[in-house]
């Protein structure tokens, strides 16, 4: 299975020890048989709160090792491209030949590149996110972890 982790679960992992061992534990994170990645959109987001929310040193450390154990994917694909544009085009009900059940959605940019890079590279997207909830079943195969269970 490929695997690729939204912001959210990477901040939840940096923050929270317990959050992370049963992200560990349920991912069975990392294994020879899965691949885990992130978008270098989640690369840029962590840095931006980081810097923000002046995290020190340790938690810092704990990010770089924590990126180190995964494949960071580019966006820079015509593939992932055009498909952010499809789904901004689908999430906004403007897509002819398939239209959404519900009214338009407005996803952030970020949380669009996240969906076409899990979408182009067929990976499980994992996340605390509903907003990709319209996605399932026409674009992404979601795992979604319910922070309140953790």
């Amino acid at each position: 299975m490929n695997y690729l982790l939204d912001t959210n679960i990477l901040v939840g992992y940096v923050r929270d020890k317990q959050f992370s061992e049963k992200i560990r534990k349920d991912l069975n994170f990392p294994n020879a048989d899965d691949l885990f990645g992130i978008s270098v959109v989640s690369l840029g987001e962590l840095r931006s709160l980081a810097l923000r929310r002046k995290w020190g040193q340790p938690k810092k450390m704990d990010l770089k090792s924590l990126v180190e154990e995964l494949i960071i994917l580019d966006i820079n694909s015509e593939d992932i491209i055009d498909k952010y544009a499809e789904i901004e085009a689908f999430s906004q009900n403007e897509l002819a030949y398939k239209p959404l059940k519900t009214s338009a959605r407005n996803m952030g940019k970020n949380d669009l590149w996240i969906a076409a890079t899990a979408s182009v590279t067929q990976a499980q997207l994992v996340t605390t996110d509903k907003d990709f909830d319209h996605l399932r079943d026409y674009y992404l195969d979601i795992y979604f972890i319910d922070v309140k269970n953790y």
